[in-house]
């Protein structure tokens, strides 16, 4: 049986453009110079440079006096005779000095720095060896293998199918045996290992001086690892039938062994990301000065050939289908390039909008730069100020960045949870994490701190925290519990 009813329902959609300004809202200073090109590739409406009107009322804004005076500067040019400065023999300094840009000019470079993989420099060790060709097609394809770390997680027999089915070369496990036994005789020592327990044995057997300290420290490692990564070293002590003196030297040659050797060559030679602030702070005389870093997002405009093709359009009496059917093309990239311009300009004053908030919010810790100046804030703090959703400020702080005078932050890092102090005083989380790591930091390494001595400081010092919130900052800060921070 068919009916038909008649309902009102609200529903609440985002127009195209909404849509782009979030997602131009997301995006940092370093990617919004390779999203304006990119539009600029699709959209041949979109060039870059400012709009006339703008030209022209700059333009105006030249007033008589400024004309006059340059009038009068040109004056005075041409009374200098220009052989008085030509017989000199010195070299002029400007000819000596390559600094010929000013602070105002555009920056449009990414500061990269690009290198070399620890693979690379495998593959350039291993042609000097005596492999032949089928073991050298069988050395890189290990080398290849290898994780950032420089360890082979692969198993040897799935990487024997591997070679099977996808370079049709036959091998088996204890050629391959042979093969990695050779990569682990290059540099760094430990690249090639297959765990943690391979990677530090390789490192001490490959050691120059054969002491007693590197013996007592192999034996550990191949007898008594386990009891060495739970940090049990008097129950390690006894098998080994020494005292914790006799053992404390060969511990210390242990922790100096690198548990992740592909990491060292990409750390000095990888591929360095340099950070370009989103907003630029400056202190004057106590005054907050805030700017948006926009120096390397060049001006748009809407093409000036696209316009007179809509004018020409508009100003012709009859016009045919296929005029028509360009025009709509041409309105349809003039449109999508306005919308990409306001969108622009949008996200602009959105973004320096709700820093402004964020700096006054935290005032204090922006003219101080101390850590403990910070207030407790979280999103709908910021949202409730600006009049904004919560989830426009998660956008606006993704990513971006600040500097200061004092350092260059993270927009997130302002963000904490609040906690209680006796005294009912609101305080920040970063607050308590700052006491957690210095307590830790003063602690007795042969007897570090435990989760509940750390929650009774704490509690002393009048912050109301639990064990548990204490375990849950500890980790934030990337601090292994207290018997992993034991030490002899």
């Amino acid at each position: 049986m068919l009916k038909q009813s008649l309902q009102q329902k609200l529903q609440q959609k985002l127009s195209p453009q909404q849509i782009q300004l979030m997602k131009m809202l997301q995006i940092p200073t370093m990617e919004l110079d390779q999203r304006i090109k990119e539009e600029m590739e699709i959209n041949p409406a979109l060039e870059e440079g400012k709009d006339e009107e703008e030209q022209e009322k700059e333009q105006e804004e030249l007033t008589q006096e400024e004309q006059d005076i340059e009038n009068e500067e040109t004056k005075e040019n041409e009374d200098i005779d220009l052989s008085d400065y030509m017989d000199d023999d010195d070299t002029p300094d400007y000819k000596l000095s390559t600094n010929n840009h000013s602070a105002d000019d555009e920056s449009r470079e990414t500061p990269i720095g690009a290198g070399s993989s620890f693979q690379d420099l495998l593959y350039a060790q291993i042609g000097m060896s005596d492999l032949d060709e089928r073991e050298m097609q069988l050395a890189e394809y290990l080398i290849g293998n290898l994780d950032e770390a420089g360890y082979l997680r692969r198993e040897l027999p799935s990487i024997v199918n591997d070679l099977a089915f996808s370079l049709n070369v036959s091998t088996d496990v204890h050629e391959l045996e042979e093969i990695l036994k050779t990569i682990q005789d290059l540099d760094p020592p430990g690249v090639g290992a297959r765990d943690l327990r391979e990677c530090l044995l390789i490192q001490i057997r490959r050691s120059e001086s054969r002491d007693t300290d590197q013996k007592i420290a192999e034996v550990i490692i191949e007898k008594y690892f386990e009891e060495f990564t739970k940090k049990h070293y008097e129950k390690v002590a006894k098998k080994l039938e020494i005292d914790e003196e006799s053992l404390k030297p060969a511990i210390d040659f242990i922790l100096h062994l690198n548990p992740k050797p592909g990491n060292s060559v990409v750390e000095s030679s990888g591929r360095v990301q340099h950070i370009v602030p989103d907003f630029l702070l400056q202190v004057e005389n106590d005054e907050l000065k805030l700017t948006l870093n926009s120096r390397n997002a060049p001006e748009l405009r809407i093409s000036r050939e696209y316009k007179e093709m809509m004018q020409t359009y508009l100003a012709t009496k009859n016009k045919d289908n296929k005029q028509k059917e360009a025009m709509s093309f041409v309105k349809q990239k003039m449109d999508s390039a306005k919308w990409f311009i306001d969108a622009i300009k949008q996200r602009n004053e959105t973004l320096l909008y709700c820093m402004e908030a964020i700096v006054e919010y935290q005032r204090e810790f922006f003219l101080t730069g101390d850590e403990t100046k910070l207030k407790p804030m979280i999103l709908k703090d910021i949202a409730d100020l600006v009049g904004m959703d919560i989830s426009t400020i998660s956008r606006v702080a993704n990513s971006k960045y600040i500097q200061t005078p004092h350092t260059t932050y993270l927009l997130k890092y302002f963000f904490s949870e609040s906690l209680s102090t006796d005294e009912g005083e609101e305080v920040s989380s970063r607050e308590v994490k700052q006491i957690l790591k210095d307590a830790i930091g003063s602690e007795a390494k042969r007897k570090p701190l435990t989760d509940e001595k750390l929650m009774a400081i704490l509690n002393e010092k009048g912050y109301n925290i639990a064990r548990r919130t204490v375990a849950k900052y500890r980790e934030q800060l990337g601090i292994p519990v207290a018997r992993l921070r034991k030490e002899l």
